[in-house]
C-alpha cells in the first residue's frame, strides 16, 4: 500500500478536496452535502475574508492513488489572542475507516502547527463559529440540518486513536410543536413587551430583512463574545457571511426584537429544513438544486432553529422566550410539526433546560477535541 499526503496547491487538488465526502458519504441517507461552490470559495483567501486573520493549508491524502482522506489546519490568531493560548485547528477532516489515513493527516496537520510555533491543536473547528466544527459522535440515524455536521460512527474512536481527548461538546434537540401555543405562554408574551415597551420586528421580504443584517452581527458579537471557540467578526467577514446565507433564509422564519430606544437586543434566525432539498440539489444550484431549495421552503414540517442572540444586558429579562413564542406563531400558522436546534454548548445549561420544557428528544451530540504537543 502507499500512501502520500499532498498539500493541496492547484484548483484540481482543491476540488478533489471538496469532492471527496461526496464520494464517501455516496449512498448515505442522513449526510447533507454542502454547495460545491460555497465549499471552494471558503478554502482561498481571494474569497474568504478569515484568511486576513489566519493561516491555513490543506491537504489529500492519497491511497495507492486515490484520495482516501483530507484534512485541513488554521491558525485563527485573534482566538489566540482571546485565550492566550497557542493553539492550530484541524479542520474538515474526512477519511476512509482505515487508522493510516487518519494517523497521517493528524500527523501532518500537527507537524504544520508545530513548525508555525504552536504548543497544540483542537477541532475540528473552522475559520469561525459559521464554519464547519466538530465531529458528531452520537445520532448517526438523524437527518442534520443544513447548519450541522454529519460524519461516520468511526471518526470519534480514530481521534482517540491519535491521542485526541475530548475538549468541548455540543447537543442538539427535536422538539415536537403543540398544535396550540399555550394561554400562558401569549400572556407571558404580551406581559414583558407591555413591560419593556419592546417591539417584535417581522419581516415580509429578504429587503426588509438584510437591512437588520449588520445589526444581527453586532449583537453576535457582542452575546457570543465569551463563547468558546468563538471569534468576534469584523465588517468583511460580517459582510461575507450575510451575502452567503441571507439569501437562503425566509424572511417570515426571522423575528428581531428593538427596545423603547431602537436598538436591537434579540434575534432569532430560523430556516425551513433545506436538508432533504440540499441531497436533491447535490452540491449545486443547477440544473434543478435552486428549485428544490425554493420548494422547501414553502410550509415546512420542519423548522431548524439556526441561532438566537440576546444582548448580555437583556438575558434575565424574557426575550428569547418572547422570540420563541413569535416564531411559534409562524411556524404553526405554516403547519411545522418539528423543530431541530442546532448545536449549543453542553456548558449552556440555562439553554438546555429550557428545551427540556418540550415535547423532546436529545439526538444528537457532536465533539471538539484537543491534543497538545
Amino acid at each position: 500500500m502507499s500512501l502520500i499526503i499532498k498539500p493541496c496547491t492547484t484548483d484540481s487538488d482543491f476540488k478533489a478536496f471538496v469532492q471527496f465526502p461526496f464520494d464517501l458519504y455516496k449512498g448515505n441517507r442522513y449526510w447533507v452535502p454542502p454547495m460545491k461552490k460555497d465549499e471552494l470559495n471558503s478554502l482561498r483567501p481571494e474569497t474568504n475574508p478569515a484568511f486576513k486573520n489566519c493561516d491555513a493549508q490543506f491537504w489529500l491524502a492519497l491511497k495507492d492513488g486515490k484520495v482516501a482522506g483530507r484534512v485541513g489546519a488554521i491558525i485563527n490568531k485573534p482566538y489566540n489572542e482571546k485565550t492566550g493560548e497557542q493553539l492550530c485547528r484541524v479542520s474538515r477532516i474526512e477519511f476512509i475507516d482505515d487508522k493510516a489515513v487518519s494517523a497521517a493527516l493528524l500527523q501532518t496537520a500537527e507537524q504544520w502547527a508545530r513548525e508555525k510555533g504552536m504548543k497544540g491543536i483542537h477541532g475540528p473547528l473552522g475559520f469561525s463559529n459559521l464554519d464547519h466544527q466538530a465531529i458528531m459522535i452520537e445520532g448517526f440515524d438523524h437527518l442534520p440540518s443544513i447548519a450541522s455536521e454529519y460524519h461516520l460512527p468511526y471518526y470519534k474512536a480514530h481521534f482517540e486513536a491519535a491521542g485526541y481527548e475530548k475538549e468541548m461538546d455540543w447537543v442538539e434537540f427535536r422538539l415536537k410543536l403543540e398544535k396550540e401555543i399555550p394561554e400562558k405562554a401569549l400572556k407571558l408574551n404580551d406581559m414583558i413587551q407591555k413591560r419593556y415597551n419592546l417591539k417584535v420586528i417581522h419581516f415580509t421580504s429578504r429587503d426588509e430583512m438584510k437591512v437588520y443584517a449588520q445589526k444581527i452581527f453586532d449583537l453576535l458579537n457582542n452575546a457570543f463574545g465569551d463563547l468558546f471557540s468563538f471569534v468576534k467578526m469584523d465588517q468583511e467577514l460580517c459582510d461575507f457571511y450575510i451575502n452567503k446565507y441571507f439569501n437562503f433564509l425566509n424572511p417570515e422564519f426571522v423575528k428581531v426584537i428593538e427596545d423603547k430606544d431602537g436598538n436591537l437586543i434579540g434575534f432569532i434566525i430560523s430556516l425551513p429544513s433545506l436538508s432533504e432539498a440540499m441531497q436533491k440539489a447535490k452540491g449545486s444550484l443547477f440544473p434543478l438544486g435552486w428549485w428544490h431549495l425554493s420548494q422547501a421552503l414553502k410550509r415546512p414540517k420542519v423548522v431548524d432553529l439556526l441561532l438566537t442572540g440576546i444582548h448580555p444586558d437583556w438575558q434575565a429579562q424574557g426575550v428569547s422566550a418572547l422570540l420563541i413564542t413569535e416564531l411559534q406563531k409562524v411556524m404553526q400558522k405554516n403547519g411545522t410539526e418539528y423543530v431541530e436546534t442546532t448545536g449549543m454548548l453542553e456548558t449552556n445549561e440555562k439553554a438546555i433546560n429550557h428545551w427540556k420544557n418540550y415535547d423532546h428528544i436529545q439526538h444528537k451530540r457532536k465533539r471538539c477535541f484537543r491534543k497538545m504537543f
